[in-house]
């Protein structure tokens, strides 16, 4: 059985932040960037404060740390057999028009913000799924992520896996893999990766991809 529901959220195709923020601290200093994402999702402070700015009132919760939208969900609570662990959505702006001009403006006299300036857009998908059962069992059933710098593509993508991880019995599959677990539960990253892709039926992991242009 699968008890997964796609929810409504939607990758934007723009891929840019073009609104300049009012910074009360002249030029923002190394703290501003402080734990900066070079190939995930999370957003500095400074990023954070272009994102509330950008989005608008209406849509100010989505800046804290990321820009994460939820992708699944499940029809009921569970504490046994599959459980989702996490469905999201992701994006990563970059900066053009006056947002942009701010930022090359300050940057004369911080040069980490050209980390900021060099940015590409990028968009990602992230799902995971879990396995528990009485017997004391716990393991990860599934886990993919696919990132890129072209929206059609992700989009693509997105269109793709949604109607795959909709057709998959997880339940069973993670009964399966129980039985199976002497086959994939000793190997690596990477290897585990590959060997459940390939034991569900689908394309492999493509992420970490480095936002710099």
């Amino acid at each position: 059985m699968n008890d997964l529901v796609l929810l409504n959220e939607r990758l934007s195709q723009n891929g840019y932040w073009n609104k300049p923020i009012q910074y009360e601290h002249g030029t923002p200093d190394s703290e501003a960037l402080d734990l900066y994402d070079q190939n995930g999702y999370d957003l500095t402070d400074l990023e954070q404060r272009f994102a509330k700015i950008n989005l608008g009132p209406d849509k100010g919760h989505r800046y804290r740390r990321a820009l994460k939208y939820d992708w699944f969900a499940q029809s009921k609570k569970k504490t046994t057999g599959a459980v989702l662990n996490h469905a999201c959505l992701f994006e990563r702006k970059a900066y053009t028009g006056a947002a942009k001009e701010q930022l090359e403006t300050w940057a004369k006299e911080n040069n980490l913000i050209y980390k900021l300036i060099a940015m590409r857009p990028k968009w990602g998908l992230d799902f995971s799924i879990d396995y528990v059962d009485a017997e004391g069992n716990a393991f990860e059933v599934f886990h993919w992520e696919f990132d890129g710098f072209d929206f059609a593509e992700i989009n693509k993508k997105k269109k793709q896996m949604e109607g795959k991880l909709l057709s998959i019995d997880w339940d069973k599959g993670g009964r399966d893999l129980l039985q199976r677990k002497d086959e994939w539960h000793g190997l690596g990253f990477f290897e585990q990766s590959d060997w459940k892709c390939n034991f569900f039926d689908i394309e492999k992991e493509r992420f970490k991809m480095v936002i710099w242009s």
